[in-house]
């Protein structure tokens, strides 16, 4: 039988990538972080670490093992959760990115309150790479997470205890002044749009603009690089540039003066879906995933 506070203390070498570091992170010396790590291995048969001068790696084994341990952490993690919740209100904690807490969380939770009055929501605004961590480890019940190329951040079949679902394709608009040349278009190409000044909303898009331009022959001329999309909207308005935005931001941070054009093929897509814990079904989630799909399909195209 494994040892799971050995396994625990896997983790944390793993973590750190030092037994000296995890020593002082568990409180113990390194001597008996070593000793726990070689009792492990005597148990598995196995190494779990490889030890060289420049720190200390996993193996495979140690791979598949740390992988376990977190998801055993997960596990009691969310057990804690639910028996804290026992004899006390309903409550659900979500993880969202920006735009998709703007342009889609609140009409899904009004349609779930709708459904189920009383429940307690707790939402926290986190990029993807952070919010997968929180329904990993049972601080956040789902998800609402982004990426831009087909892959999605979890696939079937890994070892992470999360499930993604897809929820849209969030197909990306040039934001412009309403007085602009190309404001009566019905789309738009990257290539038509070589001589103008940017401004991004999304760090990500930044690279992903530069190589469809590349790929039109020209390079882009950036005016400001920003993390919010309704403020590139707002410097738009002010004529500092154009901007790409995908469809959900571009709802929710609709602003007076400004035309939205469809960017025309070949040209990026941000898809946006759910992520939850591969575990035993929870009535709540699945009343607020079905709540967003509804959003979802009430959803407006920007004119």
């Amino acid at each position: 039988m494994i040892d799971v506070r050995r396994v625990a203390v896997l983790r944390e070498v793993a973590r750190l990538g030092s037994f000296n570091q995890a020593a002082t992170s568990l409180r113990l010396t390194p001597s008996a972080v070593s000793q726990q790590i070689a009792a492990l291995e005597r148990e598995l048969g196995a190494a779990v670490v490889l030890r060289s001068t420049r720190g200390v790696e996993l193996t495979g084994a140690g791979r598949v093992l740390v992988e376990a341990g977190e998801a055993i952490a997960a596990e009691l993690a969310h057990a804690e959760r639910e028996i804290a919740r026992l004899g006390t209100a309903d409550s659900l904690t979500v993880a969202t990115f920006t735009s998709g807490g703007q342009g889609l969380l609140p009409a899904a939770l009004t349609r779930f309150a709708a459904e189920r009055p009383g429940v307690e929501f707790t939402v926290m605004e986190n990029e993807p790479e952070d919010a997968l961590p929180l329904v990993r480890s049972g601080a956040a019940d789902l998800a609402l997470v982004y990426h831009f190329d087909e892959l999605p951040p979890v696939r079937p079949g890994d070892r992470s205890g999360l499930a993604y679902a897809p929820l849209l394709d969030d197909p990306m608009w040039i934001v412009m002044p309403a007085a602009h040349p190309l404001a009566r278009r019905e789309s738009v190409t990257i290539a038509e749009l070589a001589d103008e000044r940017w401004v991004h909303g999304c760090l990500q898009i930044v690279d992903m603009l530069d190589h469809y331009a590349a790929l039109a022959g020209f390079e882009i001329r950036t005016a400001c690089r920003g993390t919010d999309y309704i403020f590139a909207q707002s410097l738009v308005r002010a004529e500092v540039g154009i901007s790409m935005i995908p469809q959900v931001a571009l709802t929710a941070g609709a602003q007076p003066g400004l035309a939205a054009v469809p960017l025309a093929p070949p040209c990026p897509c941000r898809y946006i879906g759910i992520v939850t814990p591969r575990r035993r079904p929870n009535p709540l989630t699945d009343a607020l995933v079905r709540a967003l799909h509804d959003t979802v399909a009430a959803l407006p195209i920007p004119a």
